[in-house]
């Protein structure tokens, strides 16, 4: 398997898992970009909302301990104490968390656009996620 194979893999895992991670804690509108034709900075986008900045940060918290459980570092986590909008940097996955009114706001699906909207499935009962 070649190296760039595995790393995708890698990405793609961590896709999955973040998106469980913020299902359980009912974000609003979870969006998947795969970034990797038009930009460096990562793989994978993972957007989401929630109602209010205390939502907002127990989704953020739910993301990092589940990846952290899986062996998921989180390189950097910027504006968590404002919460309208925190960004977790994983490498090869950056999970944007927004209050509602700043994501649209932001329009980060628009500037982004020129990426692929991807759909990822997860099976919550067990745990497991599907592509």
């Amino acid at each position: 398997m070649s190296e760039a194979l595995k790393e995708n893999d890698k990405a793609l895992e961590m896709v999955k898992l973040a998106k469980a991670a913020l299902e359980e804690k009912k974000a609003n509108n979870i969006k998947i970009i795969d970034i990797r034709q038009v930009s460096v900075l990562a793989d994978y986008f993972v957007i989401a909302d929630g109602s209010n900045a205390n939502q907002v940060q127990a989704m953020v918290d739910n993301v990092e301990e589940t990846l952290g459980k899986a062996g998921y570092a989180c390189r950097q986590i910027e504006g968590y104490g404002t919460a309208n909008w925190i960004l977790m940097d994983y490498g090869d996955m950056i999970v944007h968390a927004f209050c509602r009114e700043d994501r649209l706001f932001y329009d980060l699906e628009r500037i982004w656009r020129d990426g692929k909207m991807v759909e990822v499935d997860v099976d919550t009962k067990s745990g497991d996620a599907e592509a």
